[in-house]
């Protein structure tokens, strides 16, 4: 599968080897890695990707992505879908950037750049969660077109629905 590509960031579908990398924390001769990265949250998605892989098969184009700028090609965060789309066209998302880089807008990027590719693909709902506390998610999760779907005692829930596939 190709790279996603928006005005600042590369979104780079996470291969087995890299997710590897990724989880022993070892940086491969042609990863180019921001210091900081990878961070807990992107190891805990890269286990993710390669349970899913070992599971049921490699998830792509709905599995794990690499958040990398344009500008130095650098690793700075991850980005992807819990799990493929369910009968409905319904799935999950999830994201983390390297603290040394949140507050740029890159999360909302790589957001909406994520969201597109997923209207794209046919997907009919996209969902999202987030602690309550967690306000620059909340943020981000709308600047990219999510609405507010609901809460619970500890997280709130987003979601995007489209009515049927874009137009080809």
């Amino acid at each position: 599968m190709d790279d996603l590509v928006t005005e600042r960031l590369i979104l780079h579908p996470m291969t087995v080897a890299e997710a590897e990398r990724v989880v022993a924390g070892l940086p491969g001769d042609t990863d180019r890695w921001a210091p900081g990265y990878p961070d807990v949250y992107d190891v805990k998605g890269a286990r993710d990707f390669l349970t899913a892989c070992a599971g049921p098969g490699n998830p792509q184009p709905f599995g794990t992505y690499e958040i990398r700028r344009r500008e130095d090609g650098r690793a700075i965060g991850g980005l992807g879908f819990n799990r493929p789309p369910d009968a409905a066209g319904t799935t999950v998302i999830g994201y983390a950037l390297i603290p040394s880089v949140r507050g740029r807008g890159y999360a909302t990027e790589a957001l909406r750049g994520l969201l597109e590719f997923a209207r794209a693909a046919g997907v009919r709902r996209v969902t999202g969660d987030t602690d309550h506390d967690n306000t620059a998610s909340q943020r981000v999760m709308a600047a990219a077109g999510m609405r507010p779907a609901g809460e619970d005692e500890r997280v709130r829930y987003y979601a995007i629905d489209w009515a049927a596939a874009p137009p080809s």
